[in-house]
């Protein structure tokens, strides 16, 4: 029979083990979700989806400052004009307007999206992100949102969400070099189907890759709310929410952003960007009564 272990051998025998045990279990986890936990304040921001669309910049930005809107994702194709294609007077002029608002720019909005199963069209789509990617470095921002958009019925379901997330990969190790985010959006008809999103992060394993989570209804189905925000939490980016006043929108605002205040993500931002389809009569007014239910919300 091996000799007893005295209690200070012991000792060290459950230290080590509780170590290999430990490594174990972040050998698991993403990449990035190993680092040490640390809570990021919430604060609210503008998507220029419909809300902002017909907005020049420097008027986007005036808006922005005077409801107390702290930041801004410049959404792709609109009156800002903040394109990867702008001429490089065009450039100088939003970075020199950027530079001097109080406004910050979270980052822009791309409509990139790695599904096709034409690989040339796959292949242009991660061309573009990088475009973006290098606009937004140049910019001031911190990332680009991107969005998986379909499963097309002649590719498997696993094949394509592999597709997308070696993707990711690809433009999020490109993101990394000029330290920008890429922000992949809760999107499209299957795509955004919780453990769909998962298994693209999964898939895409790197640390400059995050979720955006974007307030849909399905994200109260299955097994619900709670479960399917925990589902993706390691990966949390940013945030795409709705009109909060009062009756606008269905969805449990208490129940996101009590998660959120105590969202430990190692990508997570705090950045909650107002992005609704409904343009109201009062676009400024609306504004900042959203500002008033947001620092409800997040106090």
């Amino acid at each position: 029979m091996p000799p007893e272990k005295s209690p200070a051998n012991r000792r060290r025998f459950l230290a080590a083990s509780a170590a290999v045990s430990t490594a174990m279990v972040t050998a698991r986890l993403p990449a990035f979700a190993a680092a040490a936990p640390s809570r990021q304040p919430l604060q609210l921001g503008l998507v220029t989806y419909q809300w902002g669309k017909d907005m020049p910049l420097a008027d986007l930005l005036d808006v922005c400052e005077r409801t107390g809107f702290g930041g801004v994702e410049l959404r792709s194709t609109h009156a800002h004009g903040v394109e990867p294609g702008m001429s490089d007077d065009r450039r100088a002029e939003a970075k020199r307007r950027l530079a001097d608002s109080p406004v910050k720019l979270v980052g822009l909005g791309s409509a990139c999206e790695y599904h096709s199963p034409d690989q040339a069209v796959v292949r242009k789509n991660i061309d573009d992100t990088k475009a973006f990617v290098d606009l937004c470095a140049e910019l001031g921002g911190s990332g680009v949102k991107v969005r998986p958009n379909a499963l097309p019925a002649e590719v498997s379901v696993e094949k394509t969400l592999e597709q997308i997330g070696k993707s990711l990969r690809v433009v999020g190790e490109y993101a990394g070099k000029a330290g920008q985010q890429i922000r992949l959006e809760v999107h499209g008809k299957g795509t955004k189907e919780i453990p769909h999103m998962r298994r693209i992060m999964e898939v895409a394993d790197h640390p400059q890759v995050v979720v955006c989570w974007n307030c849909n209804p399905s994200d109260l189905a299955g097994p619900g709310f709670e479960a399917n925000f925990e589902m993706l939490a390691p990966w949390m980016g940013t945030v795409h929410i709705h009109d909060l006043r009062p009756g606008k929108i269905d969805y449990p605002w208490e129940q996101l952003f009590a998660k959120l205040k105590n969202c430990t993500a190692a990508g997570f931002t705090g950045w909650c960007l107002i992005e609704d389809g409904a343009i109201p009569a009062d676009i400024p007014a609306a504004m900042e009564e959203n500002r008033r239910e947001f620092a409800r919300l997040a106090s």
